[in-house]
């Protein structure tokens, strides 16, 4: 299980210091849509050429034209790439061939997918490397979360790993960790922290011991 450090409201040396903080105890870093809005691909390429050991998420959420965007991003430094689950079954596929040809990983955020349980087998067939539950943050300011749709996606995936993000805390970590995701993402659960340090340690500490 993977701790994967989602940063969204920081520009790119603010990021870098951040992550210099928590480095020991993450994974991944995944430059948020956000940032990659703001400051472009260079983003992702300075921060993989700050923490060369750290894998680097570009959260592209592409809709279409996948596999350019993945040989862009892949060439930014990109370790993953995200595209949508409600994006064309041949946008994925793109995507999926162009990984392959670089060595990358696509995650597929399901964010916005309705039938959840159809929606996931469909994706997992297309030989995708992840499948991430998010809750996005406009219903995680109605009270809403990831953990039953996390179960769901556990019980019908059978070749890609699973993800989860959306409002994961040190407090609802422990529920999270119980579900067994391969990737746990984590935002403001660690970047909103006062020592953030202490909380990734912790955090990566009950992900160990799950």
């Amino acid at each position: 299980m993977k701790l994967q450090l989602a940063l969204d409201l920081v520009n790119i040396p603010e990021g870098i210091e951040l992550v210099k903080e928590v480095q020991e105890y993450i994974d991944i870093v995944e430059i948020g849509t956000p940032i990659i809005i703001d400051e472009g691909l260079h983003a992702v390429k300075a921060m993989k050429e700050a923490f060369p050991n750290l894998e680097v998420l570009a959260d592209l959420k592409v809709m279409d034209a996948g596999g350019y965007e993945v040989m862009r991003a892949s060439e930014a430094g990109a370790d993953y790439i995200t595209i949508l689950g409600v994006s064309e079954d041949a946008t994925i596929t793109g995507a999926v061939e162009e990984a392959r040809k670089r060595n990358r990983k696509i995650l597929v955020d399901m964010i916005g997918v309705k039938d959840l349980e159809t929606r996931a087998r469909e994706v997992d067939a297309l030989g995708v490397d992840y499948i991430c539950v998010h809750t996005g943050y406009d219903l995680q300011a109605a009270g809403q979360n990831p953990f039953d749709d996390l179960r769901t996606i556990k019980r019908v995936v059978k070749s890609a790993k699973t993800a989860v993000a959306g409002g994961i805390k040190l407090k609802t970590l422990p529920e999270v960790v119980k579900a067994q995701p391969d990737i746990v993402i984590v935002g403001g659960g660690i970047t909103g922290e006062s020592n953030k340090r202490a909380v990734a340690q912790e955090m990566k500490q009950l992900i160990q011991q799950g």
